[in-house]
C-alpha cells in the first residue's frame, strides 16, 4: 500500500479533503472520516468503484493508510475520526470546475456523458453541481470532462436506512446536468446506458457494497439497504425518470 510522505494543502469544500502528495509519484485527494459526516467515505466508495465499472471519467481513487503522526500534521486534524482507512483519489493537475469555464466547446469524452447523468439519477447524488465536475483542456475551448465529489449520494453524507429509501424519484435542476446533456449526441445513449447500469451483476454490486471498511460505521442493515436501493432504483426508478428527462430536458436543449 502506497505512504504518505508530504503535505501539500487543504482543499476547498465540506467534506475536509486535503491533497497529499504519496511514495508512488503522485498527489491524491485525500477524504478523512470524520463526525458529521459519517457517510461521506461510504459513498465515495461506492460511487467510484460503480462508476470505474460503467467506464466513467472518475479520477483513479484508492483506500489508503495515513499514519497517526503524519494525520497530526494536517490541518484541522482534530475533527477526524481514527480509522484504518482514508478515501484518496488521484489529484487530475491543470483543471478548472464548471463554474471557471464559460466557453466550452466540445467535450473530447462525449461518449461518457449520458452515463454520468444516469449515475446521478441512480444514486440518487444532489450534488452535482459545476463545482463537482472538472474541465481539462485538450485544445481551444474543448475538454475532458472529469466527475467528482460524491459525498452526498444516496440524498445525504449522514444518511440513515429511514431515508435512503425515500430518495427523490423526480427531475432536478443542475446546470452541470444541463452543460453535459447538450453534448450528448443522440438520445439513444441514454438508453443503451441505462441496459448497461440494469445488466450489472447483482453479486458485483453486493460486493463493492461489502468491502465498505468496517470501521467506517456502516452496519450490515446499512449495507443491505444500499444494495436494495440500488437494485429498486434501477429497476423502478430510472425506466420511468429516463423518458421525462428526455422529454423535458434533453429534447429542448437539441431542438
Amino acid at each position: 500500500m502506497i505512504k504518505p510522505v508530504a503535505y501539500r494543502r487543504k482543499l476547498e469544500g465540506k467534506s475536509n479533503a486535503h491533497l497529499i502528495a504519496f511514495d508512488d509519484g503522485r498527489e491524491y485527494v485525500v477524504k478523512f472520516f470524520q463526525a458529521g459526516f459519517e457517510k461521506t467515505l461510504p459513498n465515495e466508495w461506492v460511487a467510484y468503484c460503480l462508476a470505474r465499472y460503467l467506464g466513467l471519467p472518475v479520477p483513479f481513487s484508492r483506500l489508503v493508510e495515513i499514519p497517526e503522526d503524519f494525520a497530526a500534521m494536517i490541518p484541522d486534524c482534530d475533527q477526524f475520526t481514527a480509522t484504518q482507512f482514508q478515501f484518496a483519489s488521484l489529484y487530475v493537475p491543470n483543471c478548472l470546475d464548471g463554474h471557471q469555464v464559460t466557453d466550452v466547446s466540445g467535450i473530447v469524452n462525449a461518449e461518457t456523458l449520458a452515463g454520468i447523468i444516469l449515475l446521478d439519477y441512480w444514486l440518487g447524488n444532489r450534488d452535482r453541481t459545476r463545482k463537482n465536475i472538472l474541465l481539462q483542456e485538450a485544445s481551444m475551448d474543448i475538454y475532458h470532462l472529469w466527475i467528482i465529489d460524491h459525498a452526498e449520494i444516496f440524498g445525504s453524507y449522514n444518511w440513515e436506512i429511514e431515508s435512503i429509501g425515500n430518495l427523490p424519484t423526480g427531475l432536478r435542476k443542475s446546470s452541470a446536468q444541463r452543460l453535459m446533456a447538450a453534448f450528448v449526441e443522440k438520445e439513444e445513449a441514454f438508453n443503451e446506458q441505462l441496459e448497461l447500469i440494469q445488466t450489472i451483476p447483482i453479486f458485483l454490486i453486493e460486493e463493492i457494497v461489502s468491502t465498505i471498511p468496517d470501521d467506517w460505521m456502516v452496519t450490515k442493515e446499512e449495507k443491505k439497504a444500499i444494495v436494495t436501493e440500488l437494485l429498486r432504483r434501477r429497476k423502478k426508478v430510472l425506466p420511468k425518470l429516463l423518458p421525462r428527462y428526455i422529454k423535458k430536458v434533453y429534447r429542448p436543449l437539441h431542438e
